[in-house]
């Protein structure tokens, strides 16, 4: 059975079990969502066309994530003009997983509630209890000394002991230096195992399009890594 819906101003055919990406949803992940914009049902070959919706047919589904997409760059440009911008732009999005297709107003099917675990019966002793032992006292856990954890972004709440010299990369100064400091890059390190998606929001953060990859940071930070 499949159904096609309408949300974020697009048509999607969709079926049980489908993943979709869709225009953000304000649903927690986790959540079930019903679509009631049911443009088309069909059901082998049976095929049901709304007028312009399928009276009481509604699609539901659970909200898989929120999430950022694939950033888009835009580049204007005059000519005979010194005008040059460069933005980039990530749209948001929501990803649902289709769980049931309803026709005729029927509700979806309640998730079964786990059954309430029942107090065990105490055991009858059959012999008497023998006397209990002292426990050993316990050793101290041995004292570690915890390095500053490196978040999904690649970003620390602070230095890992020193910060390294982050001017010695070409083109970060003292001013750019405290920037990259505010944002949570304190060592070379960090910034040598930047990935991509981190570069992007790092770059659109402190409005540096393209300049990681542009003065070659990250080469630069791992020959700096090795000397540090």
């Amino acid at each position: 059975m499949f159904a096609v819906i309408k949300t974020g101003g697009k048509q999607y055919k969709v079926a049980e079990g489908d993943e979709l990406v869709i225009e953000k949803l304000e649903i927690e992940a986790g959540k079930d969502v019903t679509f009631d914009s049911v443009l088309m049902l069909g059901n082998g070959k049976k095929v049901t066309i709304g007028e312009p919706m399928v009276a009481g047919a509604s699609v539901v589904a659970e909200v898989t994530e929120q999430r950022k997409g694939a950033k888009v760059m835009i580049f204007k440009k005059r000519q005979r003009n010194t005008y040059r911008r460069k933005k980039g732009h990530r749209q948001l999005e929501t990803l649902v997983t289709i769980k049931s297709i309803l026709a005729d107003g029927k509700k979806a099917p309640a998730k079964k509630k786990a059954a309430p675990k029942t107090e065990a019966a105490p055991k009858v002793a059959a012999k008497a209890a023998a006397p209990k032992k002292e426990a050993a006292p316990k050793k101290a856990p041995a004292k570690t000394t915890a390095k500053a954890a490196v978040d999904a972004r690649g970003r620390m709440a602070k230095a890992d002991g020193k910060a390294d010299d982050l001017k010695l990369i070409s083109g970060v100064g003292p001013a750019f230096e405290k920037k990259l400091n505010g944002a949570g890059i304190f060592h070379f390190a960090q910034i040598a195992k930047l990935k991509k998606a981190q570069i992007a929001d790092l770059e659109e953060e402190l409005n540096m399009s393209g300049r990681v990859e542009r003065d070659e940071w990250i080469q630069q930070a791992k020959d700096l890594a090795k000397k540090a």
